[in-house]
């Protein structure tokens, strides 16, 4: 899920109030998840716990959000002139469409 949301451990670190090292344990299952950090890094992720628990292969995704990092681009995006935006919009469709099409 961090990656999913184009954050770092380190980032994910920052926002819980823990250390890079402490969220590398955790995703490796050196550390057991107890309620409190549980509860923590689903908001730090802004997910519910249920979403952080389940398994991966589990998790159904009906309401996928965005990567961070997607929305940072689009952020940018917004904030270039319309001209350039229709501009790169024109080519990420022609990118699209040249994918679909194999």
């Amino acid at each position: 899920m961090r990656k999913e949301r184009g954050l770092s451990q380190a980032q994910l670190a920052e926002r819980i109030g823990l250390i890079q090292a402490l969220v590398s344990a955790y995703e490796c299952g050196k550390l057991r998840l107890a309620a409190e950090m549980a509860v923590r890094f689903a908001q730090a992720l802004d997910v519910t716990t249920d979403e952080l628990l389940q398994p991966s292969a589990a998790r159904v995704s009906t309401s996928k959000k965005p990567s961070l990092k997607l929305v940072r681009r689009m952020e940018q995006i917004e904030a270039l002139p319309t001209y350039q935006q229709r501009a790169l919009l024109t080519t990420i469709d022609g990118f699209i469409a040249a994918t679909a099409s194999k």
